[in-house]
């Protein structure tokens, strides 16, 4: 039986028409289960949430492209994101789960699939695989000009930053580090994510404003002021994702119109916004370069 809430059946209608070939940066694909099992040994049991209604999810929010982040759920077992790379057109690219024994021709063929990182969770309630195990596969991946995707937490974030700006390749730190809105911009977690501005391999995804919020009521206005101070200091590094659909929330579930519609608010200017919609997900995903499956 499934632990998680399904996303909202009904969203809000966004506001604005966003710009050609906008991208959603961060979101998830499960199951079905019967066509693609949840790992036996998973932190969680989702709702099936497969390829066709996130591309229902899409087309109502405008957004063309968009990056499947593997979940720990399916583990590593990479066959229902790599069905979705298949049927996408070349419009979606994905970050993968990778065991720790994986060799160059298993890279190789992701790549040549769209996979284009590889992600790591340093937070409690997820299995959290160690630094040992990211450093070892960094150099691994550099060939292919692949980066390592962060799900961290307040607590990690400031030690994690520190060590990897000394690896071999890009870094993406998910949902702005879950820094805590209620600590304001002035944390020690948030201050570090700031001080990445100028740092040529650091990317950072303004995503999961719920997971930032420390109210948890939608809209979650108090994470908005750490989205603010992004656009401010780095729009250049900045990605956006709705992290569809929204496992392990603990308050609200959100409404991922609205949150595009609070992204579109906070960033009015119309450059900016198709730099971090297109722009910079087209140079850290590479959409124009995937071999035909």
């Amino acid at each position: 039986m499934p632990d998680c809430a399904p996303p909202l059946a009904q969203i809000t209608p966004v506001g604005q028409t966003l710009p050609a070939h906008a991208c959603d940066s961060h979101f998830h694909i499960f199951g079905p289960a019967d066509v693609f099992p949840y790992a036996e040994q998973r932190p969680y049991t989702p709702p099936d949430a497969p390829f066709e209604q996130l591309r229902r999810l899409h087309r109502q929010l405008g957004i063309s492209r968009g990056v499947i982040v593997q979940p720990g759920c399916h583990g590593y077992d990479m066959a229902a994101t790599l069905d979705a790379l298949d049927r996408g057109a070349g419009q979606y690219r994905a970050v993968a789960l990778l065991a720790p024994d994986a060799d160059e021709r298993r890279i190789a063929e992701l790549d040549r699939r769209g996979v284009r990182g590889v992600r790591y969770n340093f937070v409690a309630h997820l299995a959290n695989a160690g630094w040992d195990e990211l450093a070892a596969m960094a150099p691994r991946i550099a060939p292919f000009g692949w980066h390592v995707c962060i799900h961290s937490d307040q607590a990690s974030l400031p030690g994690l930053l520190t060590r990897l700006k000394t690896l071999p390749v890009p870094f993406v730190i998910d949902h702005m580090g879950r820094a805590a809105a209620a600590q304001g911009t002035t944390s020690e977690a948030f201050r570090a994510l700031l001080a990445l501005r100028g740092h040529p391999g650091a990317w950072v995804k303004i995503s999961g404003l719920d997971r930032v919020s420390s109210s948890g009521v939608r809209p979650f206005q108090d994470g908005e002021p750490l989205v603010s101070a992004l656009l401010d200091a780095m729009p250049e590094r900045l990605l956006w994702g709705t992290d569809w659909p929204h496992p392990n929330v603990a308050g609200a579930m959100p409404d991922d119109g609205e949150l595009l519609n609070t992204f579109l608010r906070l960033c009015p200017d119309a450059d900016l916004r198709r730099q971090i919609l297109v722009d910079n997900p087209d140079r850290l995903y590479r959409f124009e370069s995937v071999d035909s499956p």
